[in-house]
C-alpha cells in the first residue's frame, strides 16, 4: 500500500519509548490526544486450538497491555506511530485485502471492519512482547477498535466488537484465527478467567481462587517467536476442517470419541489425531473450569499438563523449547504446565504452588538458558478487559 512504513530503527521511536502514549502522541502531532485506550494480552490457562472449532476455551487477561492515544484529524489518513515498531501512514479508504504488510495491518484492520474511513492519527506503546503468544495482536485490535468507535461511532455490544476485531484480523492481516484472543481483551474481569463458548459467544467469569489456595500461574516466556501467518497454522486449521467433513459436523466442536473411531480409517491417522486433540480439548476446559468453580484450583493442574500432551503429540503444535519449560516446571513442584497459544514457540504456563514458585522459575530459566534461549517467567492473577483510562 502507498504512504510510509517506517523500521523500529527511527531514532524518533527511542524518545517516544520515554514517554507515555499521550505525551508521545503530542510530541508527534502537536496536540493532546482526544483519549488514551487500552487491550490487554492473554493468556490461555487451557484449550488452544478449539476456537477455530467453535469450542470451549478458558483464557484470562494479563496485566500487561498495549495503550492507544488516539484522536481524529481532516481526510481520511491514518498516521499510525508504534513506539516500539515504528511509523505508517495509510489512506483508509484505499484499505482492503492483501493491501497492508507488517504490524500496521493490525490497526488498520479494525478500523475497516468498523467501516472507518475517517481520519484518525494513534500512538500506540506496549509492554507485551510480539509473537509470544500472549496475543498482542488482539491487544492492539481492540485498543483501536475501542478509540475509534469512541470517536467515530460503532456497537457497544463487546461480542459485537470482537467479531469486527477478528475480521479484520482474518482478512487484513491474513491471519485464520479464531475470536478467543478478542474476546478475552475486551471482558475478562480481574482474578477470573474467562470461559467461552466460541459458537455462541457465551460467557461466564469464573474466579481463579490462585490466592486462597496458595497457588500463583506462572507465566514461561521462552523467548522464542512464531508467526501465525505461517504455514503450519494453516495447516492444521485446514486438516481439522477436512476431519470435520468426513465426520460430518459442522465443526469439530460437534464431533465426539464414539464418532472419531467409527471413522478413523477414513479420517487417517493425522486427521484423526487432530480431531482427537479438539474433542478431549474441549472436555479439559470444563474439567479445569468446574475446579476453578469449586474453588480447587489445584485440581485444574492434571488437565493443563495433558493438555500439553495432546498439543505436542496429537495436535503436533509443541516445540523443544516448550516442551523443556513444561518438564522443567513439573519436575520442579508445578502441579501442571502446558504451552499456551498457538504454539510453535512463544509461552508456557505452570500451575505452581506459591511456596515453589521461585524454584519453579529458577528450574524453567536454566532448562531455557541451557537451549540458547532467554527466557522470562512472570506471574499472573488475571487482570480487566479493555477501556478508556483518559
Amino acid at each position: 500500500m502507498g504512504g510510509r512504513h517506517d523500521g523500529a530503527s527511527d531514532p524518533q521511536g527511542a524518545s517516544l519509548a520515554a514517554r507515555g502514549p499521550a505525551e508521545a502522541f503530542r510530541e508527534r502531532f502537536g496536540r493532546p490526544p482526544e483519549g488514551v485506550w487500552e487491550a490487554p494480552g492473554r493468556v490461555n490457562l487451557i484449550g488452544d486450538h478449539t476456537d477455530h472449532e467453535e469450542g470451549l476455551v478458558l483464557p484470562l487477561a494479563l496485566e500487561r497491555r498495549v495503550r492507544v492515544a488516539a484522536g481524529r484529524r481532516r481526510g481520511g489518513l491514518l498516521r499510525a506511530v508504534s513506539v516500539e515498531l515504528g511509523e505508517a501512514e495509510l489512506p483508509l479508504a484505499d484499505v482492503a485485502p492483501g493491501t497492508v504488510e507488517g504490524w500496521p495491518a493490525y490497526v488498520a484492520g479494525p478500523l475497516w471492519a468498523l467501516g472507518c474511513t475517517a481520519g484518525m492519527d494513534l500512538v500506540l506503546q506496549s509492554d507485551l512482547p510480539v509473537g509470544a503468544g500472549l496475543s498482542s495482536s488482539a491487544a492492539v485490535e481492540c485498543a483501536v477498535l475501542l478509540a475509534a468507535r469512541d470517536l467515530h461511532g460503532g456497537p457497544e455490544d463487546s461480542a459485537a466488537l470482537a467479531r469486527l476485531a477478528r475480521r479484520g484480523e482474518n482478512e487484513i492481516a491474513v491471519v485464520p484465527c479464531g475470536v478467543m484472543d478478542q474476546m478475552a481483551s475486551l471482558v475478562c474481569r480481574p482474578a477470573h478467567a474467562l470461559l467461552l463458548d466460541t459458537r455462541s459467544l457465551e460467557v461466564e467469569h469464573v474466579p481463579l481462587g490462585l490466592e486462597a489456595a496458595g497457588l500463583e500461574l506462572l507465566v514461561v516466556d521462552t523467548g522464542t517467536r512464531r508467526s501465525l501467518t505461517s504455514g503450519a497454522y494453516a495447516e492444521r486449521r485446514r486438516e481439522c476442517r477436512e476431519a470435520a467433513r468426513i465426520l460430518g459436523v459442522p465443526a469439530l466442536r460437534d464431533a465426539d470419541e464414539r464418532a472419531l473411531a467409527a471413522a478413523r480409517g477414513e479420517l487417517g491417522e493425522t486427521r484423526f489425531r487432530r480431531a482427537r486433540h479438539v474433542v478431549r480439548e474441549n472436555a479439559r476446559v470444563l474439567a479445569a473450569a468446574a475446579a476453578l468453580r469449586a474453588g480447587r484450583p489445584a485440581e485444574a493442574g492434571p488437565a493443563l499438563t495433558a493438555s500439553h500432551a495432546s498439543l505436542r503429540d496429537d495436535f503436533e503444535v509443541s516445540a523443544p523449547v516448550l516442551d523443556a519449560a513444561v518438564e522443567a516446571t513439573l519436575f520442579a513442584g508445578a502441579m501442571g504446565a502446558r504451552l499456551t497459544g498457538a504454539g510453535m514457540g512463544g509461552c508456557a504456563v505452570a500451575l505452581t504452588p506459591s511456596v515453589r514458585a521461585q524454584s519453579v522459575t529458577a528450574a524453567a530459566e536454566r532448562a531455557l538458558r541451557a537451549l540458547g534461549q532467554a527466557p522470562q517467567v512472570f506471574a499472573t492473577g488475571g487482570a480487566g478487559g479493555a477501556r478508556r483510562i483518559a
